[in-house]
């Protein structure tokens, strides 16, 4: 009985103060996406990842809570990346991947137990990061319920190396779409206006 109780304490322990399903979500999946799904041997190809509105993912509206959008699309990111074989391509070059931005666009709710799918697709890249898209498309009516822009960003190797790796030649990127120009302009002026802020900080402090 007293291990029974330790274990259960440290079970609601875990779900309490962790996001106890993400954690067990990811490793499962991305050893899932490795080892059982097949392999997509074509960087830029369109992957969906499949899921469902749970009791657990509702706001007090009774849809699906705004938080859950980047979350679920996290899990379908990281499966999309091993799938397609950029993880391993980033690791053998001794680097590693971090989200650096993301911008989600809501156009209609999910509702609870609505199955819906993430489709996923690398847009292209740049000198430091790589663009994905990734659409929550309802399973109902194919409704594109919310759009998601992500930088991916590559630490300790680059882009066009980890693409070299996979592909065993160079690859340039595609043109990347208008509103990711746009939207790279408004991450680099909110990064100059939060820098002169900082130099801002810093000069006052030194008066």
């Amino acid at each position: 009985m007293g291990a029974l109780a330790w274990l259960l304490g440290g079970a609601a322990a875990f779900f309490a103060l962790l996001d106890g399903w993400y954690f067990l979500r990811m490793p499962v999946l991305v050893i899932y996406a490795r080892w059982v799904l097949p392999t997509v041997f074509d960087l830029l190809q369109e992957q969906s990842f499949q899921s469902r509105v749970l009791l657990s993912d509702l706001d007090f509206l009774r849809h699906m809570n705004n938080a859950r959008y980047p979350r679920e699309a996290d899990l379908a990111r990281s499966v999309h990346l091993t799938r397609c074989g950029l993880f391993r391509a980033i690791r053998a070059l001794g680097g590693h991947t971090v989200l650096a931005a993301s911008s989600c666009r809501f156009r209609r709710s999910l509702q609870f137990l609505e199955p819906f799918q993430i489709r996923t697709q690398v847009l292209g890249w740049d000198e430091r990061a790589f663009f994905l898209e990734q659409r929550f498309v309802s399973r109902k009516d194919g409704f594109i319920c919310a759009v998601l822009l992500v930088r991916q960003h590559v630490v300790g190797a680059t882009p066009e190396k980890a693409v070299q790796v996979l592909c065993g030649r160079k690859v340039e990127s595609p043109e990347l779409p208008e509103e990711v120009h746009y939207w790279m302009k408004y991450i680099e002026a909110s990064s100059r206006r939060l820098r002169a802020e900082s130099d801002l900080l810093l000069d006052s402090k030194d008066h």
